[in-house]
C-alpha cells in the first residue's frame, strides 16, 4: 500500500518587532496620553525643483519633480514622498497591531494612489485657490496582507492601524501649520 505524498509547506514570516518593548511604549503612552514629541529635518534646495532633506544621521532624501513639472525626475516628487510616508507608517501600525494581538506576518504591501492637481502652480500665477482646493484630494491605500489569522482578524487589524497612524490621521486632519521666513 502506498501512503499519499505530503507537502511542506516553509513560511517565512517578516521580521519581528519587539513585542516586550512595544507593550512598554504603548504603557507609557496609557499613563501620558498627551505627550508629544518633535520631528526635525533641514532641506536644502539644489535648484531646478530639486532638494534634499537630512534627517538625522541619514542619507538625505532627494525629492524633484518631472520634467512636465520643470524638474530634472531625479527622485519621487513632494506628494510621491508623502504618500510613501503614509505607506511606511500603515506598515508599522499593522506590524504593531499584529504583534500586539499575536499575528505572525508573512507579506504586507501597500499599493497607495492620490488624486491631486495644481492648478495654482505652487501659487506662481495660476488658479486662485483655497487651502481646502489644493493638495491631495482623495488618497486610496490597499493592503495586501498575509499572516497567520484568518481574514476577519487582519481586516480588524488593518482598521485598528489605519485609525492610529499618526501619518493617515495627518491627511485626515487639518494641522495648524506655520510657515514664515527667517
Amino acid at each position: 500500500m502506498t501512503m499519499p505524498s505530503t507537502t511542506t509547506v516553509e513560511t517565512t514570516w517578516v521580521k519581528p518587532i519587539d513585542a516586550v518593548g512595544l507593550a512598554a511604549f504603548a504603557e507609557k503612552g496609557r499613563n501620558n496620553p498627551g505627550a508629544k514629541g518633535t520631528v526635525r529635518s533641514r532641506t536644502v534646495y539644489d535648484g531646478q525643483f530639486r532638494s534634499l532633506t537630512y534627517v538625522g544621521q541619514h542619507e538625505p532624501v532627494v525629492v524633484d519633480e518631472p520634467p512636465h513639472l520643470f524638474g530634472q525626475d531625479t527622485a519621487p516628487a513632494p506628494s510621491e514622498i508623502l504618500l510613501s510616508g503614509l505607506g511606511g507608517c500603515l506598515c508599522v501600525g499593522i506590524h504593531a497591531v499584529a504583534t500586539h494581538r499575536g499575528v505572525k506576518i508573512s507579506r504586507m504591501e501597500v499599493a497607495l494612489e492620490g488624486d491631486i492637481g495644481n492648478p495654482s502652480a505652487w501659487g506662481a500665477g495660476g488658479a486662485l485657490k483655497e487651502p481646502l482646493q489644493m493638495g491631495f484630494q482623495a488618497v486610496r491605500a490597499k493592503i495586501t496582507l498575509e499572516a497567520d489569522a484568518p481574514r476577519e482578524v487582519l481586516a480588524e487589524i488593518v482598521k485598528a492601524a489605519d485609525f492610529a497612524s499618526p501619518m493617515a490621521n495627518c491627511f485626515r486632519n487639518p494641522i495648524p501649520t506655520d510657515v514664515t521666513l527667517v
